[in-house]
């Protein structure tokens, strides 16, 4: 037997690519004959039939006999006895395992044949063989494939068991809304627009640009960038001060490395914020040093006190300026210059993250705070809430000291960002294409908080709304001692949802500032840690010992409600863990002991090692702009159900 061979009067080649016909005596029916036309695969659309019991069509692929698709399978030499049984059993297991999934498209026959070094008949015997046991189904002008068999049935995995429940007791139900705060509206994401500027973009785009180059980014996004961010935020740059990176998260490693680099050994922030932001921070073996806050905004006047307080002074502060995540709130304009101020008298660095900027909607936009000085404020950008996280773009503006220092914080993993989203955004900016976007997303985030509002004003006039002149989430006010519960009865309702403590500074007690963390970026228990200057609702000062909450009619306790003598949980599960509060103080739990499914870990009452941290204000942090349209609705009224 020969690898190739031909029928008398069937000789004729492939209409494209030159290959012979793929045809030839298989299983027990007539031999079909014909010219494959180069389907887009590599092989035509009458490539083989049904093998074993069928006609056999014809076709060449494009690139002839050996194109088409790959197949790895182990077998012996060719010319070893039992070499067809071999292949047989080898696609047998393949499929069997799974390895080969339902509707798999396998390679012709003599493809397959020319790949393996065999001759086409062994390969059409075993197709063949496994047809007729139903492994492989192959029709005329379609190829072989594996068979769509059906999956067996398998019960629905239903929630996970709640430990010591009380049988018969109500369990959370799965996420059906989401109000999560921190993400956009995914399902805007200008698909066509992109589309056409990544075709000119691509087009365009020298053949160079899709080697490795340059880790600042692509010259030209950055240019872009350049001009897009001094027209629409105010910032004074340069290409080359700009440097392209995967996102925020890795800008501020990036800034991280360098700062620990320069020899810094802390950095300030505020006391409400992500807490994602502290570990990169504390992995770059920074210290996170909270500054308290009230309606002006984060107090930066307190930066000279955590100086003071904290071995090797401050070298940096992380703030969000335009718009405070995830209190809501601005910078007051004489606290942005008594910043910058600060970081002139002292060296340090100003870390600016406008995560949110280009939404604004009862105000006048605020301007980037990089503008008041851009040699001591690093600009953080990204295309995350504009666009789409799934991007993974984001760039910073820096100072021209630090540029060399953040590229040199680059490791060989991080030194590229994809090239061809790059060009796409440079394209998609200069075309006008994201200015468009933009003021079409916020019209649809305004109409989504106007809804919001309007719900509240309407089924719960009693819960304040903050934080809604910007951005895509706002900040319901809850009345203190309830947010564990309300976190629980939203698990319960099937709504998905952040509690204000959940972003909460673990470390956050007052008026000493920093402490030393351990190996991990965690502080031991037990140790003196940062005071209590501010509960940060209010600005009104210190709590005494034991307060809970907002101002009252007792001069000693902010809501005027004695602390429980005995320690225990006040009502709505707020008060002193009984083990003394975990790295945000223990979790909730619901009526019948499980855990919170709200809150896990992240309570906003818990007490510190020897009850010396006070809760933090009660509230919701709801974001209006992940909710597709057509759930946005049914989210609201979940939302309001759930509501004191």
């Amino acid at each position: 037997m020969t690898d190739s061979w031909a029928i008398p009067g069937a000789d004729g080649a492939g209409a494209v690519g030159g290959g012979a016909r793929d045809h030839g005596p298989v299983g027990h029916g007539p031999v079909g004959a014909g010219a494959g036309s180069g389907g887009p695969d590599g092989h035509g659309p009458d490539d083989h039939g049904p093998v074993g019991h069928g006609q056999v069509g014809a076709g060449a692929g494009a690139e002839g006999a050996g194109a088409g698709t790959d197949l790895h399978l182990d077998l012996p030499a060719p010319g070893t006895p039992g070499v067809r049984a071999a292949l047989t059993e080898a696609l047998r297991e393949a499929v069997r395992s799974g390895r080969l999934a339902p509707g798999t498209r396998l390679p012709s026959s003599r493809g397959l044949a020319a790949d393996l070094g065999l001759a086409r008949n062994t390969v059409a015997d075993a197709y063949g063989e496994l047809a007729a046991e139903g492994w492989l189904t192959a029709r005329q002008g379609s190829g072989t494939e594996v068979a769509r068999r059906a999956e067996p049935v398998r019960p629905a995995a239903g929630p996970p068991p709640v430990p010591h429940a009380v049988p018969g007791a109500r369990t959370p139900r799965r996420p059906v809304y989401s109000l999560m705060p921190g993400s956009p509206d995914t399902a805007a994401f200008p698909r066509a627009a992109w589309l056409s500027a990544a075709r000119r973009a691509l087009t365009a785009a020298p053949a160079d640009a899709f080697g490795y180059g340059d880790p600042a980014g692509r010259p030209e996004l950055r240019e872009a960038l350049a001009g897009y961010l001094a027209r629409a935020r105010g910032v004074r740059t340069a290409p080359e001060r700009i440097v392209i990176c995967a996102g925020f998260v890795q800008g501020l490693m990036l800034v991280g490395r360098a700062l620990r680099a320069q020899g810094a050994s802390a950095v300030a922030v505020d006391s409400y914020g992500l807490d994602f932001h502290w570990d990169l921070l504390h992995g770059a073996g920074l210290r996170t040093v909270p500054l308290p806050k009230d309606e002006h905004g984060t107090r930066v006047g307190e930066l000279a006190a955590a100086e003071a307080a904290v071995p090797g002074g401050i070298g940096a502060v992380l703030l969000t300026p335009a718009h405070h995540f995830p209190t809501g709130m601005p910078l007051a304009p004489d606290r942005r210059a008594a910043v910058v101020d600060w970081a002139r008298r002292t060296g340090g660095l100003v870390l600016e993250d406008d995560y949110d900027g280009e939404f604004r909607y009862d105000r006048q936009p605020v301007g980037a705070l990089q503008g008041l000085d851009p040699e001591c404020v690093v600009h953080f950008g990204t295309a995350s809430k504009s666009l789409a996280p799934g991007l993974r773009l984001g760039w910073l503006v820096l100072p021209r000291h630090l540029v060399p220092e953040v590229l040199a914080a680059k490791t060989p993993a991080e030194a590229m960002t994809g090239t061809p989203d790059q060009l796409t955004l440079a394209e998609f900016v200069k075309g006008g294409g994201y200015d468009r976007h933009l003021r079409a997303m916020r019209l649809r985030y305004r109409r989504r908080r106007d809804q919001l509002v309007a719900a509240l004003a309407e089924r719960a006039p009693h819960i304040p709304v903050t934080g809604i002149a910007a951005g895509l989430h706002a900040v319901l006010e809850l009345p203190p001692g309830t947010e564990r519960s309300v976190l629980r009865n939203a698990a319960w309702e099937g709504l998905a949802l952040e509690g204000l403590g959940r972003f909460r500074h673990p470390e956050f007690r007052g008026d000493a500032p920093g402490r030393e963390p351990d190996g991990r970026g965690r502080f031991p228990e037990g140790r003196d840690g940062p005071g209590r200057a501010l509960d940060d609702r209010d600005g009104i000062g210190p709590l005494p010992d034991g307060c809970h909450g907002r101002p009252g009619p007792f001069p000693d306790c902010r809501d005027g409600i004695d602390p429980p003598p005995d320690g225990r949980d006040r009502p709505g599960g707020r008060g002193p863990a009984p083990d003394g509060g975990g790295r945000r103080g223990g979790s909730g739990a619901a009526p019948d002991g499980s855990p919170d499914p709200g809150s896990p870990d992240r309570s906003n009452g818990s007490a510190a090692p020897g009850g010396g941290r006070p809760p933090g204000r009660d509230g919701l942090v709801v974001g209006y702009g992940a909710p597709p349209d057509h759930a946005y609705a049914g989210a609201l009224d979940a939302l309001c159900r759930i509501l004191p």
